[in-house]
């Protein structure tokens, strides 16, 4: 049975729909299926407004070390289960890969060593929960348009899935692992990182060793965590149930912009 909490209502940008539906407690979208049209405007128009302020990709705000949070809370799953994750945590993610694949020329086969050794970018900047809490934390990672340059993406492509090694609900098509969705105009934003170093470390478990994607601009959920798989696609409807993510293919919304 599909979901909505208070982050679809915040991703969906829709303060009609805000104001019918409030807190944090999850709502079953067959209970309030009246809903679903004004939260889909709502997205839509959140989504149409935001691109046409931000046509320049301006940079969100960064900040400085002494602005960094003492405590920065995990979102979503602190560890993978499987033993799969299990052995790479044991080994410090030693035999980890990297692919970028899909719609490109040159699909990448990277270990964690290779990643760290491309070009990099920091940046601190604030994390904005969708279950209503923020932090500011510095992030260090390769620019997602160097990856996707390096790859050679086809001029076919729209779409960027990232695919995750942590599985929310055993299914016999394994469709159950975590994965989001950006399109190109959020990829190619220069503080559009694969993180792999936080807070001048690197990146903590909790937090999703070795890889997580840091897309500024969007909710806590769009920042997909423990990934090691980079496909670029055409559309969205062949993969998992066709929504674009985990989150929204149980009735959350796509589009996650501030």
């Amino acid at each position: 049975m599909s979901l909505i909490t208070r982050r679809s209502l915040i991703a969906g940008g829709s303060a009609a729909a805000a104001t019918l539906v409030s807190g944090c407690e999850p709502v079953a979208v067959s209970d309030v299926g009246w809903l679903r049209p004004i939260l889909d405007f709502g997205q839509i128009m959140s989504m149409r407004a935001q691109r046409l302020l931000l046509a320049g990709q301006p940079l969100v705000r960064e900040f400085t070390e002494a602005d960094m949070s003492p405590e920065f809370p995990p979102n979503g799953t602190e560890r993978p289960n499987g033993m799969a994750y299990f052995r790479h945590m044991r080994s410090n993610f030693a035999d980890f890969r990297l692919t970028v694949d899909g719609m490109v020329r040159k699909p990448l086969s990277l270990t964690l060593d290779e990643v760290k050794a491309m070009p990099s970018r920091t940046q601190i900047t604030m994390h904005n929960c969708d279950e209503g809490w923020s932090a500011i934390g510095q992030w260090t990672g390769v620019p997602l348009g160097h990856l996707l340059g390096t790859a050679e993406l086809m001029p076919q492509a729209r779409y960027i899935v990232f695919h995750c090694m942590d599985e929310m609900v055993r299914t016999a098509d394994n469709s159950g692992f975590y994965y989001e969705s950006i399109d190109l105009f959020d990829a190619l934003h220069p503080q559009t990182i694969v993180a792999y170093g936080m807070n001048g470390k690197a990146l903590p478990v909790a937090h999703g060793a070795p890889l997580r994607l840091r897309v500024e601009r969007h909710v806590g959920y769009k920042h997909a965590k423990y990934v090691n798989r980079i496909e670029a696609v055409d559309r969205l409807t062949h993969i998992a149930r066709g929504k674009g993510g985990f989150w929204e293919d149980r009735g959350f919304q796509w589009y996650g912009g501030l």
